[in-house]
């Protein structure tokens, strides 16, 4: 598209170069508050939440993140209330992650906004030599989205571009390609719908704390 900035073409899910220098400022600047972040000690609740608050796009009260914790910019992921992530969790965040309040994120879940084309030649940057500042894939990236009352166990990876819907449950080891309806248990690679859960009663979105 003419007239988009790098930054515009990768939040619009188009063909970007991720080696521009805002990307690059904003993995420095996550760089720098992760190193920090991953070697506080378990109890340093105030200046953990200090340095996510100054690393997310946005995030709600009661969120804990374990330690370690990768991520790529950390601008892009916007987390709401009461929400856990566990250790060893990666969040390569190029588009949004968006993740609802009363979620449960296990360990070693990871969460990929980026990707490239499928076909070898339309991968390959054209006209790219060694040395050239611009990087030599063609990268894109969606966002993933994780609704309320959602439970991740050990070892998801969910792929770009994927909703997964409230109070659903996602079994450990899935990987997850396409979109997973609300209220649900999916399990597997490719992740699939098991089976329905939660009554109509409990499904209702406003009865999950805010």
């Amino acid at each position: 598209m003419t007239g988009m900035n790098e930054l515009d073409k990768c939040m619009a899910g188009e063909i970007y170069d991720c080696h521009d220098p805002i990307f690059l400022e904003y993995k420095n600047t996550a760089r720098r508050l992760l190193a920090e972040y991953n070697r506080l000690p378990y109890d340093a609740k105030t200046r953990k939440r200090e340095i996510l608050e100054s690393l997310f796009g946005s995030i709600g009260a009661n969120v804990s993140v374990g330690l370690p914790f990768i991520c790529d910019y950390g601008r892009n992921i916007r987390i709401g209330a009461n929400v856990s992530v566990n250790m060893n969790c990666t969040f390569v965040d190029c588009n949004t992650i968006d993740i609802g309040s009363d979620t449960l994120i296990a360990s070693n879940v990871q969460l990929y906004t980026a990707t490239h084309p499928v076909e070898l030649a339309d991968r390959l940057a054209d006209g790219w030599k060694p040395g050239d500042a611009h990087y030599r894939w063609n990268t894109y990236a969606r966002p993933i989205r994780i609704g309320r009352g959602c439970w991740l166990g050990g070892g998801v990876i969910v792929l770009p571009g994927v909703t997964i819907g409230d109070g659903t449950v996602i079994g450990a080891g899935s990987v997850v390609t396409r979109d997973i309806p609300a209220n649900v248990v999916a399990v597997g690679n490719p992740c699939r719908v098991l089976r329905s859960i939660n009554g109509s009663d409990r499904a209702d979105p406003s009865r999950i704390s805010a």
